[in-house]
């Protein structure tokens, strides 16, 4: 070979400088052994040969010159290419999925911002409110007048970014990825305020991506449409808190009982801390749990800047809140009675709407009291479960209602919807019918042993006391002298005074509606005294005074400001001298006020079932009632027992710094009383003669309807219709504990003989 021997040439290709020094396939160098073969290249003009040996070569020296970079940058070079090109891929997706789901959303022109469900606000006489009903559970306020530390708290815990952003928040998006993927779990949430906003407003909870696409459409439409204020104020009104309140207005009144206007800082951070699991962290439900969220709540708002140091700590210092079980407090009954009443009034309820009630809260808190104390005092001793309360004014306006002893645990109205016997606490209609055909109350009957076909009604006591005034039966609660009223006057003439002065429920016109066996409401019973009170007058019960709308538009407005006359002033001062009587000398000498002239009828139904007391004085008429859901008796409970008491100290509550007014006629009976022009009944007969010749061939009406077979009292030889309610008193312990309205006796367990029996009027008319 040519050159052997010599030096070897190093030959130095050249190089296109369109690549770059990198590229593997442009450099390499030629060893010592190296052929070089053609013309023109090499020195020796000759073709290279076996050109791999060469690039091996060639590789090696770059690496070794390189010191290896070049495969770090072309590896770095290599995944920022293929990251774009997956994050264009990605895109596309992306863009295709968000056209996709948005082609099935409605059309934007159409969006628009769901109604809020309507707000009832339901207030006192004095304005203040006594409960909100609808689906929300409370009005809507402005940011300007709810507590700013509101507003605060929930941007500071939920978005804390949400006045910067543009609907959705990328950073806070991360962070929450981050978090929990780091953590294996889900535990933070990457919504801003105003994607929950667009969820809970259009959208359904279901966790899906067509959802979650839709969700943050919806979010950018609503930054676009309305400014932040706008937005968060949307969503504190809207936002759920657990134990069905929808919004910051139904909250505050659910858990701190006042308004979301009046909450404090810590109170702000107890709801704000509520919106990442209602439940869960109620402070119902969990108090330490709520205190331990309302902690993190105080320190992201002080690490925003929302409150100081010192503000922090002294929330943080102040004594966990403890909030009640459910709504509580006789007044959401009454708020469950106008809901009852407002679709008759106005239609269905289509926006928010106020209404002004005639109910006073200082005299709403006194008989919840007064219901209260009798019932934790004497309840489980007396095996009574129950009780109800109605105060009226002269107007029929309610003042105060108590449906029950505790609403938490049955917001059932006993008040209002439980139909019961009045028992005795009905006679003053019969009376006042007797009076309306010119008997007096110094008219003397006998109380003697009356039968009415096979029905012989008898006094509490199995006594007869002869010759009696109709006043002092009437104190006394003589059951012969009622039953020879009803028949003088007629059951129809006593059924049409009743339904007349306000019963409204339907009454068997019967001889036995002398003792009140047909069925009322506590509230019509004493609405239906109210005439009484203000001389003669219908006081027609009502509860709801206005109903307005937001703006002030007057939906309704009560119009029992000019009432029908249903009693003659004659027959009212005479009731109020008998009435009274009950209260001085009679069954009621419990329900006495001090200062005040009060009158008032107790009655008892069948075994101590029920027990009532209905009186009034010249500012108010009260009924109470006491007795068990299940129709349990009680232990010997009379009207003139425990629902005297109570009466008595709600009255002497109610009537707290008033100056006592007499009742109309001042208690002083009139003698020269003309017949009434009311609905006058037929005149009374005037002698033996007349009566004799104007006889019904069959005066007695029929017992009632439905009433079971005769029941004979042993030892006392007379029928019972088993329909009308009946108690023998106890014997030996001289009528201690028993109330002498009391209606006649259907079980007798011996002991006694009652008194004999003594021929009366109607035994001669009767052919005995």
């Amino acid at each position: 070979m040519a050159g052997k021997g010599k030096s070897r040439q190093r030959i130095e290709p050249t190089f296109d400088t369109g690549r770059g020094a990198g590229d593997r396939d442009d450099e390499f160098r030629l060893g010592a052994g190296d052929r070089v073969t053609g013309s023109g290249r090499g020195s020796g003009g000759g073709r290279r040969e076996n050109p791999k040996p060469a690039k091996s070569a060639s590789r090696k020296s770059s690496k070794r010159r390189s010191g290896g970079s070049g495969g770090l940058i072309g590896l770095l070079r290599r995944l920022v290419y293929w990251c774009l090109v997956l994050g264009i891929w990605a895109g596309i997706g992306v863009a295709g999925l968000v056209v996709y789901y948005g082609a099935r959303m409605p059309n934007a022109s159409t969006w628009a911002i769901p109604d809020r469900p309507p707000n009832v606000k339901i207030a006192a006489v004095d304005g203040s409110i006594i409960a909100n009903r609808g689906d929300t559970g409370g009005e809507a306020l402005s940011l300007q007048t709810m507590s700013p530390y509101i507003p605060q708290a929930v941007i500071a815990i939920e978005d804390r970014r949400f006045y910067s952003h543009f609907g959705i928040d990328p950073l806070g998006l991360g962070r929450a990825i981050v978090t929990n993927l780091t953590t294996g779990r889900m535990v933070q949430g990457g919504s801003t305020l105003t994607q929950q906003l667009a969820k809970n407003m259009f959208l359904s909870q279901e966790r899906t991506l067509e959802r979650k696409v839709q969700e943050v459409l919806l979010s950018f439409w609503l930054e676009q449409h309305y400014t932040k204020d706008q937005i968060l104020a949307m969503y504190l009104n809207r936002v759920f808190f657990g134990s069905n309140a929808y919004g910051v207005e139904a909250a505050s009144r659910r858990y701190f009982n006042k308004s979301a206007r009046d909450v404090t800082l810590r109170e702000a951070a107890i709801l704000a801390g509520l919106l990442k699991a209602p439940s869960r962290l109620s402070p119902a439900r969990d108090p330490q749990a709520a205190e331990a969220r309302a902690q993190l709540v105080l320190e992201a708002m002080r690490e925003e800047g929302f409150v100081t140091d010192k503000e922090v700590a002294t929330a943080m210092s102040q004594k966990p809140t403890r909030a009640k079980s459910f709504w509580s407090g006789a007044e959401h009954y009454v708020a469950d009675m106008v809901m009852d009443q407002l679709p008759g009034l106005i239609g269905d309820v289509k926006e928010d709407l106020i209404v002004d009630t005639t109910i006073d809260m200082g005299l709403e808190k006194k008989a919840e009291s007064a219901i209260a104390h009798a019932l934790d005092k004497d309840g489980r001793r007396l095996n009574v479960s129950q009780g109800a309360l109605v105060a009226i004014d002269g107007t029929g306006a309610i003042r105060a209602l108590v449906g029950g002893r505790d609403y938490a645990e049955s917001q059932f109205n006993r008040a209002v919807k439980a139909r019961r016997q009045p028992g005795s606490a009905f006679k003053p209609f019969v009376y006042s019918a007797a009076l309306e055909m010119g008997i007096r109350p110094g008219s003397i009957r006998r109380d003697a042993p009356v039968r009415i076909g096979k029905w012989t009604p008898e006094n509490y006591d199995q006594k007869f006391r002869g010759e009696v005034t109709l006043a002092s039966a009437l104190a006394n609660s003589l059951n012969t002298i009622a039953a020879q009223l009803v028949m003088e006057v007629g059951p129809d003439q006593v059924t049409k005074l009743a339904h007349r002065m306000g019963i409204e429920s339907d009454l068997q016109a019967n001889a036995s509606i002398a003792l009140g066996t047909s069925e009322v409401t506590l509230t019509e019973l004493t609405a239906a005294y109210a005439p009484f009170m203000n001389g003669g007058y219908k006081a027609t019960a009502h509860v709801i005074r206005r109903v307005t709308t937001a703006s002030g538009k007057v939906l309704y407005e009560n119009t029992y400001d000019n009432p029908p006359r249903v009693l003659a002033e004659n027959v009212v001062a005479n009731m109020n001298a008998m009435l009274m009587r009950v209260i001085t000398e009679g069954t009621g000498k419990k329900a006495r006020l001090d200062g005040w002239q009060a009158a008032g009828k107790s009655g008892t139904t069948q075994s101590f079932r029920d027990a009532l007391f209905v009186g009034y004085t010249s500012n108010l008429t009260t009924g109470v009632w006491f007795g068990n859901d299940d129709g349990k008796s009680m232990k010997k409970v009379t009207g003139g027992g425990l629902p005297a008491l109570a009466w008595h100290e709600f009255m002497t509550a109610a009537h707290k710094g008033l100056t006592p007014a007499p009742l109309f006629g001042n208690g002083q009976p009139v003698d020269d009383i003309p017949a009434s022009t009311i609905e006058p009944a037929a005149e009374a007969p005037a002698n033996i003669g007349d009566i004799i010749s104007n006889a019904d061939p069959n005066p007695y009406p029929p017992v009632p309807v439905g009433a079971e077979p005769m029941m004979s009292a042993a030892g006392g030889g007379m029928d019972v219709p088993a329909g009308i309610p009946a108690r023998l008193p106890e014997r030996g312990h001289g009528g201690a504990g028993v109330d002498p309205d009391l209606i006649p006796p259907a079980d007798v367990g011996g002991g006694g003989t009652p008194a004999p029996r003594r021929q009366t009027l109607l035994d001669v008319l009767m052919g005995n």
